[in-house]
């Protein structure tokens, strides 16, 4: 354990002495991952299946299944709609983006969405009711006006919020729909649960693009690497690992 350690402060050191025009190149980002790997740092993840993908915004889907009928769930807005927008562009598909954040509420408010872009303001997690969140302060101590995560204690402070909160089966009766075409979950923690609750009530999207956060404090790569495999003995296969590791898009092709 002591050893793990030594070698992911000389491992941050090094990396942090790169000059920052190295990071434009995706060989910097994969040999990043590496060494994160060989620290323990990032599971050892590889594709199931090899498809002809498409990105938008930071996100990199299968378009050949979505259609002008396509329900789409958009979890964790923040201050960007690029990959919403793309979709509603390219295939005509319903999007239902998710975000009870003080920011991201404002900043919705403020832009120009297309009519098929149905904005709630409410958290989705493994329950119904509300829930405390509070923002993100990074390694220096910065607070994030766009990253918020749930409050997993009962210490509630000045700065916790309460916000709606509702699990993705009551959303989707709520919404009537019986299925969901594709599924982006970025929120900063509680994707666990969601994950759990999910398929413990056998909702299964086509495609599920998740963004883990094994580096938050409390959660572990552990828990990751439960969620995954889950979700691929409930059909799902890995298609798509982002430069960081720890974006992950999974399609289920029986569908």
């Amino acid at each position: 354990m002591v050893q793990r350690k030594k070698i992911r402060v000389y491992l941050r050191e090094r990396i942090l002495r790169l000059p920052l025009n190295l990071k434009k190149y995706s060989i910097f980002w994969k040999i990043k991952l590496f060494l994160k790997r060989l620290a323990g740092r990032e599971l050892w993840l590889t594709e199931d299946v090899k498809l002809k993908t498409r990105f938008h915004g930071d996100w990199e889907y299968y378009p050949d299944y979505l259609n002008k009928d396509s329900v789409i769930y958009s979890l964790g807005v923040g201050d960007s709609i690029d990959f919403d927008i793309g979709l509603i562009n390219d295939h005509d598909s319903n999007v239902h983006a998710f975000d009870p954040t003080p920011y991201s509420v404002d900043w919705i408010e403020h832009q120009n969405i297309p009519s098929k872009l149905v904005f709630h303001p409410w958290a989705v997690s493994s329950k119904d009711g509300s829930m405390n969140m509070v923002q993100r302060v990074n390694k220096t101590g910065k607070i994030s006006d766009v990253m918020w995560t749930e409050v997993t204690n009962d210490s509630i402070s000045e700065e916790t919020i309460e916000v709606p909160v509702y699990s993705l089966p009551s959303i989707m009766r709520m919404l009537n729909h019986s299925s969901i075409a594709l599924l982006k979950i970025d929120v900063e923690g509680t994707e666990y649960k969601i994950i759990e609750n999910m398929l413990h009530h056998n909702i299964l999207p086509q495609q599920i693009l998740v963004e883990f956060h094994h580096r938050f404090d409390g959660k572990t790569l552990k828990m990751t690497q439960d969620a995954l495999k889950n979700l691929q003995n409930s059909g799902y296969k890995i298609f798509s690992i982002s430069e960081t590791g720890r974006e992950v898009s999974l399609i289920r092709l029986d569908q």
